[in-house]
């Protein structure tokens, strides 16, 4: 039984090897096709690879029973055309939650703290003397503060349950909207129909959604109007969910303190688009993730249950 590795990571096959009916075979997830002697592969583990290669793989590999993607949401696999009534198909759930977190938090800080509006300025040559010396201390109506903020995470999954001890370690309160309510961490978390109650009481807004049909838009003109004047809007999971267009013309008017999203509906974000220059903006190159972390461990993991007929983790 075959199974292929990609080269667009560093993984290391002796931690996966030892399961004696399993050969391990890396190829080049970004070449346009795959060698004739891997084709009767059975499980392909798949990482930031190229849609010819995902699409050459779904026509190709016929007896192809596995897909394990090292990605949180695997949209490219699902877009391949692969037959998920034969294949089955985990996803790399868990793997990026500290380095998601920590980008989350960093934007979070950098919101607050404006260290943009001081590179701003630096790059004018400038001094933003506006921005140092005396200042209020969490003043009402303001977000320049983790302290006593107001933080909603929408989308109250693994990421959100690692970023939350942070966030109230530095003095947040921290509540999360996720499909089904409980309380999770410690965390109170509510659904979705308590949102325009919960919205005007928010200071930083931090999304997580994934990206599908049902989160279209989800952060919309009429959800936006709900923050207060002073609320940031921080995006790290998908750029489908928030509606560019309404966002924009919220941090033109003024109606939001700012935004900082790591996702964009179209990435690369297309040179010129207005979101570049957008009032109090902070842009991240989709750089949140990009670091499977335990990829090893995952794999074995689910190898073991694929090889025993058992159910596998972070299936679809």
């Amino acid at each position: 039984m075959k199974l292929l590795y990609p080269t667009t990571l560093r993984l290391d096959p002796a931690l996966i090897s030892g399961f004696p009916t399993v050969t391990l075979h890396a190829y080049d997830a970004k070449a346009p096709t795959l060698p004739a002697d891997l084709l009767d592969a059975e499980i392909l583990v798949t990482w930031a690879n190229s849609p010819a290669n995902l699409s050459f793989a779904a026509k190709n590999l016929h007896q192809l029973r596995w897909i394990q993607s090292l990605a949180a949401g695997p949209n490219d696999v699902l877009a391949a055309g692969f037959d998920t009534s034969r294949v089955q198909v985990t996803t790399g759930s868990g793997l990026h939650d500290r380095t998601v977190a920590e980008h989350t938090l960093g934007l979070l800080l950098n919101a607050a703290r404006r260290f943009y509006e001081m590179r701003d300025y630096q790059l004018r040559g400038q001094w933003p003397g506006h921005l140092g010396g005396p200042q209020p201390d969490r003043e009402p109506g303001t977000f320049r503060t983790l302290r006593d903020a107001r933080v909603l995470i929408w989308g109250f999954g693994n990421i959100a349950k690692c970023l939350t001890p942070h966030l109230t370690g530095l003095g947040a309160t921290v509540r999360g909207v996720a499909r089904s309510p409980g309380v999770r961490g410690g965390i109170e978390v509510f659904s979705e129909d308590s949102l325009p109650r919960l919205l005007p009481e928010t200071d930083a807004l931090v999304m997580i959604l994934p990206g599908d049909a049902s989160t279209r838009h989800a952060l919309n003109a009429e959800r936006l109007r709900l923050l207060p004047k002073h609320a940031w809007v921080v995006n790290v999971g998908r750029g489908s969910s928030v509606d560019e267009d309404a966002l924009f013309d919220a941090l033109e008017k003024g109606e939001i303190g700012g935004a900082a999203l790591d996702v964009f509906e179209q990435e690369p974000l297309p040179e010129g688009n207005k979101l570049y220059g957008a009032k109090n903006l902070i842009l991240s190159p989709h750089a949140a993730g990009g670091r499977p972390q335990g990829a090893e461990e995952l794999i074995v993991d689910n190898l073991r249950r694929f090889l025993a007929q058992q159910d596998l983790r972070n299936k679809l």
